[in-house]
């Protein structure tokens, strides 16, 4: 076995929390172990003034990263599970997805008001195509603003930028330790999560005969088999950041329940459904749950939405 391993990551707060806690989960399993965490400065890094849809989306995140995975420069990767591209690179594959942390977005408003107790016309920061569609279809008096960076930048804009709310997913707040800034968990029928959120992605080379079987010990094989259901109803749709596609799996009983929405960009018609089924097809459910919105028309929605997207940024 390995004795010394490299965990690459993104430079950010949060990306750091999650890779050193996978370095002390690592060597908790395996105390003779030493870990180093190598930063990587990715694309996406780089590009904080310009909405992820026009610029590529999620493989913005990962792609350097996966470049020093597959040259030997690190043993591992840690990325956020919603930040994964549906093709990952020849070579690679997901070695583990540890267990997932809450999976909801969540309401920080500056002065304590609930979702539904915002004044008409209220500003709320995302850059999100997913949320704003569904905060304008759940209140289509909402303002939505454009708001990236990091989790602490996104909250300090909150104070300085005229808004009256953000959105933000749960587990990074969590994980940063801003919990008590939380104003309301949102509901997952006014908010359905991204595809993976919630959960981290551990990288790994195929076939590495060292490092799979330490990543391995990490592995939750609920939060694994949910993640398999979302992204393989993600992937027949061809989702990211450049579509606003939404996808929760929850397993009660060896029973997976996947949600799926896929909505324009408007938020003026949103398609949803939900399909269960046993747990060993998470696969084959989400593939399923795709071809029953591509008949209810998601696939018209989502080309329309792919030939505007620039111009819809630029409204």
């Amino acid at each position: 076995m390995k004795k010394n391993i490299k965990i690459g990551t993104r430079g950010s707060k949060l990306a750091l929390w999650q890779a050193n806690w996978v370095k002390s989960a690592l060597i908790s399993t395996n105390p003779s172990l030493s870990v180093d965490l190598i930063i990587i400065k990715t694309k996406g890094d780089k590009i904080l003034d310009v909405p992820l849809a026009m610029v590529g989306g999620k493989g913005l995140f990962v792609k350097e990263i996966e470049e020093a995975l597959l040259d030997g420069r690190i043993d591992l990767a840690v990325h956020s599970m919603k930040d994964m591209p549906a093709e990952i690179p020849q070579g690679l594959c997901i070695g583990a997805v540890p267990e997932r942390e809450t999976p909801n977005d969540v309401l920080i408003s500056k002065n304590g008001l609930l979702f539904s107790e915002l004044v008409n016309g209220s500003r709320i920061g995302t850059s999100s195509l997913r949320r704003s569609a569904q905060l304008r279809h759940a209140r289509p008096d909402i303002v939505i603003l454009p708001l990236r960076g990091n989790l602490d930048t996104r909250l300090k804009k909150l104070e300085t930028e005229n808004m009256d709310a953000t959105i933000l997913a749960a587990a990074g707040v969590k994980r940063l330790n801003y919990e008590s800034r939380i104003t309301e968990y949102l509901d997952e029928n006014i908010m359905l999560p991204a595809v993976g959120q919630g959960a981290l992605c551990i990288e790994i080379r195929e076939n590495d005969a060292e490092i799979e079987p330490i990543v391995t010990a990490l592995d939750h094989q609920k939060t694994r088999s949910a993640v398999v259901g979302e992204r393989a109803f993600s992937n027949c749709l061809e989702g990211g950041c450049q579509v606003p596609i939404a996808a929760y799996g929850k397993i009660e009983k060896n029973i997976l329940t996947l949600c799926g929405l896929v909505a324009d960009i408007d938020g003026k018609t949103i398609l949803k459904k939900t399909l269960s089924g046993p747990v060993e097809q998470s696969e084959s459910i989400g593939v399923k749950l795709a071809d029953n919105l591509i008949s209810m028309g998601a696939k018209k929605i989502l080309e329309n939405i792919k030939a505007g997207t620039n111009e819809n940024y630029e409204r």
